[in-house]
């Protein structure tokens, strides 16, 4: 369920309010779920995402997401989902990262490595009732989101209900559904 205009007016919260309020139940809800069992949190953070294992210095992983944006929350969340257990061991999974810029061909790659991210994302955003995005992630490169990665993401989306959603996922999309009021999300929730 997403807030209309009405909706907010009547709750009398701001749309700043209104996402403070949900990043503090996704907070809640998968620190709840993995602080203990993963040993690992999701934080706020200033500047750029970034997922920081367990060190000499911070004994917990970190799931560190944007500006306070509630989209790169789900987002990082996604990868967290994506990544092995032997990645959630290496700072940022161990991927590479080509800054914003990319040419044509670093963003076909980059393009091939995030359609089960954006997908999982899109599946999580709907378990919150937020509106997903799609992103190219290089604004200074000129990229446009294309056709075919909006279908290959929402051909994976599906997949990903159809197949059954892995134990980790499943969960969070469960206790994201019962938090924020929402349906578990059905295959043909999604279309481009």
């Amino acid at each position: 369920m997403e807030f209309t205009n009405v909706e907010r007016l009547r709750e009398g919260a701001t749309e700043v309010e209104l996402e403070q309020q949900k990043l503090t139940k996704l907070l809640a809800v998968f620190n709840r779920l993995y602080s203990e069992a993963e040993n690992t949190q999701l934080l706020l953070g200033v500047d750029e995402p970034m997922y920081l294992p367990a060190d000499v210095d911070v004994s917990y992983n970190r799931i560190i997401f944007a500006h306070g944006f509630f989209a790169s929350a789900l987002h990082e969340i996604s990868h967290w989902l994506v990544a092995g257990a032997q990645r959630r061991h290496l700072e940022d999974y161990g991927y590479w990262y080509e800054p914003d810029g990319r040419t044509a061909q670093q963003q076909a790659e980059f393009e091939k490595v995030e359609i089960k991210p954006q997908a999982l994302e899109w599946i999580l955003s709907r378990a919150c009732g937020h509106q997903f995005h799609f992103s190219a992630d290089n604004l200074e490169g000129g990229a446009v989101i294309s056709c075919r990665f909006k279908t290959r993401v929402c051909a994976q989306a599906k997949l990903l209900i159809v197949q059954g959603l892995g134990l980790r996922t499943q969960l969070l999309v469960t206790a994201l559904c019962h938090c924020f009021g929402q349906k578990a999300p059905r295959g043909e929730d999604f279309t481009v």
